[in-house]
């Protein structure tokens, strides 16, 4: 064990320790101290309400001795039982000393006197009606001894206060002479030996590692001193290498401030353009910059489709077959090394695009194989995914909306036409059809030219409700699930049923490639092809297909009927134009021609212009 000249902390242990020690010993005593004096202050007051129940037993039983009564014997009898009580109750049996003290004497006489002299001659006085005699006298007496009683309680809680203030006073001088050893210990063994570590450590703030303390003693300080000597020989090699280490954490720093900055834009571009292509590629391409990664794919998953389709790309070394905008070329201007090297050199890192519990797509990293990603590049790429797959959640959300809005206003717009339109197209088959019969009915030959117009009008009405007929049948069509495919699917199991024979769908475009509005155009282009297909084609197979071509997006409804004209122009009737107006409207250029083998083939073509994989409805 070391010495207390060898250890400072042992001297240090010790001093503490007296002064501990004192300062329990103090406690202690004043814990006794203040106990007993609870202990008096409750014998006090006991003996107080002693004194006072024993002037009211004298009081009523005087009253009583004079004019008995019910009300004055039962007080009497509770005072009886409650000044027995007091001076037997804890508080003041405990506080009183043994009979050596003058206290406890006088505490046994009271007792003695209660209940020997008083007790008895006030319960002599309840039952018999004996005169009292020298009872009040005596009762009197009876209370002076209590107050003597309390008299010695409080020179005897006097004294121990006294004995307190001693006490303290002596833990007092001895904890300053304790104190005073220790400082005088303090100064010459720590101070000094402090200032030298002090002045050393201010010379290593200044760069300067040449001073040393000198420390030769066993204490701890010279310990330290000794430490110190040594830690200063280590910074004056290391602090070469300082320089580059705050440079890269400076350039850490920097990445993550820019990385903020992303994030900030990120929110800004997703959440307020409607294009994901050209809002997500330009910062997918600065966080490829910042992190050294790339390049970064997004897969879009549907849930018609078991398979993912790649939305948007950072490098690509063609147009993507998907993209519609001729003005932006931002995943044509990227170039990667990794992107020509063997998968072997690089690694691949899949995070969740989803919202909740719907799984909405996935991000792909691409970045070198040496490249290890710290946890806070790691937790910027997911807080990117997340913001991707709120923006994408909110598009496709929004698209849903004004589709169903879309469908509300047709359910609508084919209502009201039913309700009038149709109706007013029936009533006048009705007449046409009876002016017919009247005509026959007479006795004169009816003009044929007359008869002629009435059957033009009559095929006029026949056609133009048979249209309406269609039109409502296009309007009330409902997408049960979103997208074109499913729409089209459901056309051609329809038309299939009406044509006798299986209509082919071939549908290769990636999904959500239309607006709502979109859509509900090129599905009634292809209805009202198939029904010129149904009423003039005479075929015997159909197909129709959606597919790109050079960024074109294609829509064709081909059978194998009878074709057009020998002179090749398309009949110029009321449906046709219909289906060109709808192709002006979605930018498109529609061309009807014989197809090559026989038959027809309605070909709608769609150039590239501003739109993207999700957008909303116009």
């Amino acid at each position: 064990m070391r010495s207390l000249r060898d250890s400072l902390i042992t001297r240090i242990g010790v001093a503490l320790g007296a002064v501990i020690f004192l300062a329990l010993v103090n406690i202690a005593v004043s814990l006794y101290v203040s106990a007993s004096a609870r202990g008096d202050a409750a014998a006090i007051n006991q003996s107080g309400l002693i004194r006072m129940e024993t002037q009211r037993l004298i009081t009523r039983a005087e009253r009583f001795e004079n004019s008995p009564s019910a009300e004055n014997r039962q007080f009497l009898e509770r005072q009886i039982d409650t000044i027995s009580g007091r001076l037997i109750h804890p508080r003041l049996v405990n506080a009183i000393p043994g009979l050596d003290h003058p206290v406890g004497n006088r505490y046994h006489r009271l007792r003695l006197t209660w209940s020997e002299f008083l007790k008895p001659r006030f319960e002599a006085l309840l039952e018999t009606g004996a005169p009292l005699g020298h009872a009040p006298v005596m009762a009197r007496t009876f209370i002076e001894e209590v107050d003597a009683m309390v008299e010695g309680l409080e020179s005897r809680t006097e004294s121990r206060i006294t004995l307190l203030g001693v006490i303290q006073g002596l833990s007092l001088l001895l904890t300053l002479a304790v104190v005073a050893v220790l400082f005088l210990d303090f100064r010459r063994n720590v101070l000094h030996p402090l200032g030298r570590l002090v002045a050393m450590a201010q010379a290593v703030a200044k760069q300067d590692f040449s001073l040393r303390t000198q420390a030769s003693g066993r204490d701890e300080l010279s310990l330290l001193g000794q430490t110190f000597d040594r830690m200063a020989d280590e910074l004056s090699v290391r602090y070469a290498n300082l320089e580059a280490r705050a440079e890269s954490k400076t350039k850490e720093l920097e990445r993550s401030h820019r990385a903020l900055q992303l994030l900030h834009k990120a929110s800004r571009s997703l959440y307020g353009s409607a294009d994901l292509c050209e809002g997500s590629v330009p910062l997918l391409q600065q966080l490829e910059s910042l992190l050294d990664i790339g390049p970064v794919s997004l897969y879009l998953h549907e849930r018609e489709n078991e398979g993912a389709f790649e939305a948007v790309t950072t490098f690509a070394r063609t147009r993507p077959e998907h993209c519609r905008s001729l003005s932006c070329d931002a995943c044509l201007t990227g170039c990667h090394v990794l992107e020509d090297q063997p998968e072997a050199h690089r690694n691949r890192l899949m995070l969740p695009v989803r919202t909740g519990e719907e799984l909405l797509g996935t991000l792909e990293v691409w970045y070198a194989r040496d490249r290890i990603l710290q946890h806070h590049e790691r937790q910027l790429l997911e807080t990117l995914a997340d913001q991707l797959a709120t923006a994408v959640y909110l598009n496709r959300r929004m698209t849903e909306q004004n589709r169903l809005t879309l469908m509300e206003e047709r359910t609508v717009i084919a209502r009201e036409l039913h309700d009038s339109l149709a109706q007013s197209l029936s009533y006048l088959k009705m007449q046409v059809a009876r002016l017919q019969r009247l005509q026959g009915e007479g006795d004169t030959e009816p003009d044929p030219r007359e008869a002629e117009v009435v059957q033009d009008l009559r095929d006029g009405l026949n056609n133009g409700y048979r249209q309406l007929r269609e039109l409502l049948t296009t309007f009330r069509l409902q997408f049960d699930s979103p997208g074109l495919e499913e729409a089209l699917r459901q056309t051609s199991e329809e038309f299939s049923e009406r044509l006798g024979f299986h209509v082919d769908l071939d549908y290769h475009v990636p999904p959500r490639m239309f607006s709502p509005n979109e859509e509900i155009h090129i599905l009634q282009i292809v209805r009202e092809a198939l029904a010129n297909v149904h009423k003039h084609a005479q075929a015997s197979h159909a197909q129709v297909s959606v597919y790109q071509l050079s960024g074109t997006l294609m829509v064709e409804v081909r059978d194998n009927g009878v074709g057009l004209p020998a002179n090749g122009a398309p009949p110029s009737h009321y449906g046709l134009v219909i289906m060109r107006d709808r192709s002006l409207t979605l930018g498109g250029e529609l061309s009807v021609a014989n197809a090559e083998g026989g038959g027809t083939v309605v070909r709608l073509a769609i150039p590239q212009q501003a739109s993207s994989i999700i957008t909303q409805a116009s």
